[in-house]
């Protein structure tokens, strides 16, 4: 049922011929083809990189010099199995756009001319948004983060020895759950856009809204800890107020053209 009410969006207008539902079915795996060759060539070319990659999500542990000493790796396999986690995650934020464009390619195929000329403009901002996310993580918040648990740590008298699996889970599964979560305004204003929430709805719902996305960092957050979880959520909270203002210029703006 679930898929059934998302293939009504890619129907045609009434006038025209929908396509039946096992077609429907054929497109969503080519579209999920076209993902994983998109994402598997993205990977392959970052795992060339790998060193890079490696110096570059490194780079946070400058604020802490020399104290934390070298990162140790317990397992025998670690080099290519973590050189593959950083691949993926890597292959994920360079070929975002395309990702996307599979998407918006898949779902909205019955769109209007008019609205096809803002399919690329909304995946640019969309990506752009998701960089954002990414860059104000990996600069700003993950050093902070970062020093916060080595000083906590020695602060119980323990000497912090981070194992490379470890920091790497943690550095690349926060830094994506970042940028995803500066998609919050495009995944709103695509539902206000196509009428199936209001700004009213929005401003009446705020607080449950911010319930869910407390609940939503709970689950993408890496750790279990109450700091990475605020400092995700508060982002969250703070790009779903601006959209309940979005959407109400937005609603504003249609009705001066209705009555105009």
């Amino acid at each position: 049922m679930a898929l059934r009410d998302i293939f009504k969006f890619r129907d045609l207008p009434e006038s025209e011929t929908s396509k039946p539902f096992l077609e429907h079915l054929e497109d969503l795996r080519w579209m999920i083809v076209k993902m994983a060759i998109t994402l598997g060539i993205a990977m392959v070319v970052c795992f060339a990189f790998r060193a890079t990659l490696v110096r570059i999500l490194q780079a946070p542990l400058r604020d802490i010099g020399s104290q934390i000493g070298t990162l140790k790796a317990l397992g025998i396999t670690d080099s290519i199995v973590i050189s593959f986690h950083l691949a993926f995650y890597a292959g994920i934020v360079i070929s975002f756009p395309l990702l996307l464009y599979f998407i918006a390619e898949f779902v909205l195929p019955a769109l209007t001319a008019v609205e096809r000329r803002f399919l690329f403009p909304a995946i640019a901002v969309s990506f752009g948004l998701f960089l954002l996310g990414v860059l104000v993580c990996y600069f700003w918040l993950l050093p902070k983060t970062i020093l916060f648990f080595f000083r906590d740590t020695e602060s119980l008298g323990w000497a912090p020895t981070w194992t490379v699996q470890q920091y790497y889970s943690f550095v690349t599964r926060f830094t994506i759950a970042f940028g995803l979560a500066f998609e919050l305004p495009v995944v709103v204003l695509a539902l206000v856009r196509f009428g199936l929430v209001t700004y009213k709805f929005m401003a009446r719902t705020r607080v449950y809204a911010i319930v869910l996305i407390f609940v939503l960092a709970t689950i993408i957050t890496p750790t279990p800890d109450i700091l990475t979880l605020i400092a995700l959520a508060i982002p969250m909270c703070l790009l779903y107020e601006s959209c309940i203002w979005i959407a109400w210029s937005m609603e504003r703006r249609a009705q001066k053209q209705i009555a105009s």
